[in-house]
């Protein structure tokens, strides 16, 4: 499975961004999807996660009410919704895919990454 994120760029805070993420995989629709981000000289964070059909989702607290987590299986697209962005939402921003049903926040859960697009929120 490959993934390409996209949609990063510069915002100030307050802003909005919509991330999108393109798999190549043509059974997309079996695969939990996520999206994690990175900070400089921080550890990977978990951000959302959502299930094969879109009907589960979990958020990390610091994003809920923010950010919103949805897919489209006709198109092998997942997307994550970034509003009323904040300073400390500056990060490298990942999506991953994990092969089986349960929904997870841990990064080890996931099997294939993209590459990374940055999110850079200012003041």
């Amino acid at each position: 499975v490959q993934l390409q994120a996209s949609g990063g760029g510069l915002v100030q805070a307050g802003g909005s961004l919509r991330l999108s993420c393109a798999a190549s995989t043509p059974t997309f629709d079996t695969y939990v999807m996520g999206w994690f981000r990175q900070a400089p000289g921080k550890e990977r964070e978990f951000v959302a996660t959502i299930s094969w059909n879109g009907g589960r989702t979990g958020y990390v607290d610091s994003v809920k009410g923010r950010f919103t987590i949805s897919r489209d299986n006709d198109r092998n697209m997942v997307y994550l919704q970034m509003n009323s962005l904040k300073l400390e939402d500056t990060a490298v921003y990942y999506c991953a895919a994990h092969d089986g049903v349960a929904t997870h926040s841990m990064p080890g859960k996931y099997e294939y990454w993209g590459q990374g697009t940055l999110v850079t929120v200012s003041s």
